[in-house]
């Protein structure tokens, strides 16, 4: 029997170039016939739950809606909050409450899945009734039980895209520099890394080698593969996971301090693996770091990834009006025709909560600095097909929502930063 009830979604951590189009899945499928309630939109994530800022999906225009097909960032906004006090449970629950919100939808990843956890078992405790669904995405495709994230196909594609790219400007050109080391999100899992190899046409372009978490990073090794390449090509392409860590566990490079969920800062690998390579072979080097660009080039977003994102958010309303609770959407993979196709099924949200998934180490190369034919058998079908926005004077036209308005958390980010200018 249908719960009857209004429901809220929220999106959550980090943005993917796709995580909009789970937004508009979401919303399209609530739409659909006879919805039990009004659809929310949680203003920054699981703090506009708490503190009561969220929109009215159902009043937005169509062109709105439709426009979050091709619109990065996170349109509802986001935030990484820990919920660990009861305090903040309370304070869920009489939002809930207060709003006649019966359905909980959250998109997000491993963190993400750990409090969807928490609200479902809360739920329970004090015997409110709801629905709690998880929606899959991050651009670092670690979430177990599911195939593949949606984020992941459309940053795989963009990073592959960039290190072709920037091989053939290495490659082509007589300077001083040859040598370029790139460094890919990727803290634990190396799934983002490892799609660089898909920019390998011939056995001379770029990646050359390609370093992951999952294999401990030896120094004089390091330097002795990249002598090599260089001895062989007269110049030599390196990517590697911000995440790689020494063969005693600790990162070659670390931040300053940490995330709300305890997360080591990283971002900053690059220039490290430079000064090592400068250092000890006396050859001049170039690093990039592509930061936040890996997750918001949704002008070149892949086609597939847009559609499955959209999948897992229209399911995840399916699986709440047919009664289901704690899970998370999980996308099937199915060749069994030859060609790849996707079609979704459920798993426990507590059978993914906090729970990593790396690349199989016999994906990986012997040498441990390539990727082999499987991974890519495995990610080339993720990044087919594109996204086409709508192209004003020259650029993408994204979209957003009206009537948002910037609610008290984000003032506290504006006194903190007038605070600083002071």
């Amino acid at each position: 029997m249908k719960l009857q009830g209004n429901a809220v979604v929220a999106q959550s951590g980090g943005p993917t170039a796709v995580i909009n189009n789970s937004v508009c899945g979401v919303i399209q499928e609530w739409l659909k016939g006879d919805p039990p309630g009004t659809l929310y939109g949680a203003l920054f994530g699981i703090r506009g739950v708490m503190e009561e800022h969220m929109l009215d999906l159902s009043r937005q225009p169509s062109h709105i809606i439709e426009g979050l097909r091709y619109t990065p960032g996170v349109a509802l906004g986001s935030c990484r909050y820990k919920l660990d006090r009861e305090e903040d449970f309370s304070r869920l629950l009489d939002a809930f409450k207060k709003h006649g919100i019966r359905y909980f939808f959250f998109i997000g990843g491993n963190d993400s899945m750990d409090t969807a956890d928490k609200i479902n078992r809360f739920a329970d405790k004090v015997n409110y009734e709801m629905r709690v669904i998880g929606i899959p995405k991050t651009i670092d495709n670690d979430l177990p039980e599911t195939d593949h994230t949606p984020g992941y196909g459309s940053a795989a594609k963009f990073l592959a895209a960039t290190v072709r790219e920037t091989g053939l400007d290495l490659k082509g050109l007589i300077t001083s520099n040859r040598i370029v080391v790139l460094e890919a999100m990727g803290r634990n899992a190396g799934w983002l890394t490892a799609a660089s190899a898909l920019a390998k046409r011939e056995e001379c372009d770029a990646p050359h080698l390609i370093y992951l978490p999952e294999v401990p990073f030896e120094r004089e090794k390091f330097l002795e593969q990249v002598s090599e390449v260089y001895r062989e090509y007269r110049f030599a392409y390196v990517v590697a996971s911000e995440g790689i860590r020494y063969p005693d566990s600790g990162y070659v490079f670390k931040g300053r301090g940490k995330d709300p969920f305890g997360h080591v800062r990283l971002g900053g690998l690059a220039d490290t693996l430079k000064g090592i390579i400068e250092e000890e072979l006396h050859l001049n080097v170039r690093g990039i770091s592509l930061g936040t660009l890996q997750r918001a080039a949704a002008h070149f977003a892949s086609r597939t990834d847009a559609d499955e994102a959209y999948l897992v958010g229209s399911a995840a309303v399916r699986a709440a009006l047919q009664g289901e609770t704690d899970i998370m959407i999980t996308l099937l993979r199915d060749e069994s025709a030859g060609t790849y196709r996707c079609t979704t099924g459920t798993v426990d949200l507590s059978a993914v909560a906090n729970v990593e998934k790396k690349v199989p180490l016999d994906w990986i190369s012997a040498t441990g600095s390539y990727v082999e034919d499987e991974f890519l058998d495995y990610a080339r079908p993720l990044i087919a097909g594109e996204v086409s926005p709508v192209i004003k004077d020259g650029l993408p036209d994204f979209i957003h929502f009206q009537d948002f308005k910037i609610p008290e958390l984000r003032r506290e980010l504006d006194r903190d930063a007038a605070s600083v200018i002071k």
